[in-house]
């Protein structure tokens, strides 16, 4: 199942599911019409349900044709994000830093900084060099703590794809500053669509390809088999000692960076999965009035 956030004004969102090559909106859907948050449809239970509710009114919905290269982000407002540094040899490389050998780098980045896809992303006065990295996302689909590597599917929802950027010089100046340096407005973006776990087998997430993309010209690309540490190993990393409510995001690490300037085109895409694409611009000199995260609680 495909589920995607997509915007109908400036004051409101809806959820689209997929059937069959076709997307209805949640709302058509008898029992679903008050549904606002894409966590509300990630357990087991209610995913089961919806996929049953769909088999038996899709003749009587009508198709909707979602804008995915507008949509907004599949995060629910307030979700946690966390992000693997260091998860590539290649991205390690770039950054001339050696991969952590116990688990991978981490950080935990705030909501603010979500944007939808097509929107820009703004470089800050605070940084000189600024580069965007495409991932793979995994959503969280029940509230777990401590999972094992072996269970790692059983809270796992779906995947998406993930465009992260990060104010690279801060970081090389001092990489304690990470959270710092990947924490400013339009510094990240997740979907357009979040695909259920089902659709994929081990062997077929191992193979997906994930690929950093600035005006056309891929800049690097790679796939989850290349990970030093593996998606079940993610899991169990996040998870230990902490509780990971649904919706939670895990980025698992990128490939490779591009640097990105004002006028450039930088995009994530991750095969089988979706495509993130998004303009890059130059933050306005001046103070600039207060922005609302690109996600929301209307909907539904």
């Amino acid at each position: 199942m495909r589920i995607t956030r997509t915007r109908t004004s400036a004051a409101g969102h809806r959820i689209a599911v997929h059937r069959r090559d076709q997307w209805y909106d949640l709302s058509d859907v008898p029992g679903y019409a008050r549904t606002s948050r894409i966590s509300d449809l990630l357990g087991d239970t209610p995913s089961r349900e919806l996929a049953g509710a769909l088999e038996r009114q899709a003749g009587a919905l009508s198709p909707v044709q979602p804008a995915l290269e507008l949509a907004a982000t599949v995060v629910d407002p307030g979700a946690d994000i966390w992000g693997a540094g260091l998860n590539y040899r290649r991205h390690s490389e770039d950054l001339e830093s050696e991969q952590p050998r116990s688990g991978p780098g981490s950080y935990l980045r705030p909501a603010n900084c979500l944007i939808g896809n097509g929107d820009h992303i703004e470089l800050p006065r605070q940084s000189r060099r600024v580069t965007a990295e495409a991932e793979l996302g995994l959503v969280i689909k029940t509230t777990c703590k401590n999972v094992e590597r072996a269970d790692w599917r059983d809270v796992v929802a779906g995947v998406t794809a993930v465009l992260d950027m990060t104010a690279e010089d801060v970081i090389r100046e001092n990489p304690r500053h990470i959270p710092w340096a990947k924490g400013f407005d339009t510094f990240c973006s997740v979907g357009p669509v979040l695909v259920t776990l089902d659709e994929f087998s081990d062997d077929d997430l191992a193979a997906l390809r994930v690929a950093t993309v600035r005006n056309g010209e891929t800049v690097a690309a790679a796939t989850p088999a290349d990970m030093k540490f593996g998606l079940d190993r993610l899991v169990e990393y996040f998870s230990a000692g902490r509780t990971l409510e649904a919706g939670t995001v895990i980025c698992t690490g990128t490939p490779g960076a591009a640097v990105i300037n004002a006028g450039d085109t930088v995009q994530a895409v991750v095969q089988d999965v979706g495509t993130l694409t998004h303009p890059v611009r130059q933050q306005a000199a001046a103070r600039q009035k207060a922005r609302s995260p690109a996600v929301h609680g209307e909907g539904g």
